[in-house]
């Protein structure tokens, strides 16, 4: 019999699978000491940026893909 596979609940609550196949992750330095940082800087953190390299293949597999 074969065993199903287990979604990392952690990982699936942080990354976000596109419809192409990408994984989704939010920037870092966005929750906190915002006002140094400048409008320009603070609006490119809030977009979701493509994971890539290693992690990628290692994130596919938490999420099960």
């Amino acid at each position: 019999m074969k065993t199903k596979q287990k979604v990392r609940k952690s990982a699936a609550k942080r990354f976000k699978v596109t419809a192409g196949g990408k994984i989704l992750h939010r920037s870092q330095g966005f929750r906190h000491l915002r006002s140094k940082k400048g409008k320009r800087n603070l609006r490119r953190l809030k977009m979701m940026k493509s994971v890539v390299g290693v992690y990628n293949k290692k994130l596919r597999k938490m999420l099960g893909i």
